[in-house]
């Protein structure tokens, strides 16, 4: 199951949550209770290992 983080835009608390794919995203803070949260995105690291992969490739 994926870990998704999510901050609140009202009360600043930040946390992260496991969640399915299928899961509807969360919208209300655990902290003030108010319908402000936001799922923030981070970076993705792919790392191609193996024959076949060179590093001009897109």
């Amino acid at each position: 199951m994926p870990v998704y983080a999510y901050q609140c835009k009202n009360c600043g608390h930040a946390f992260e949550e496991h969640q399915s794919f299928s899961d509807a995203p969360l919208k209300t803070c655990p902290s003030c209770g108010e319908d402000q949260l936001r799922k923030k995105f981070g970076n993705v690291g792919v790392v191609f290992i193996g024959s076949g992969f060179y590093s001009n490739d897109k």
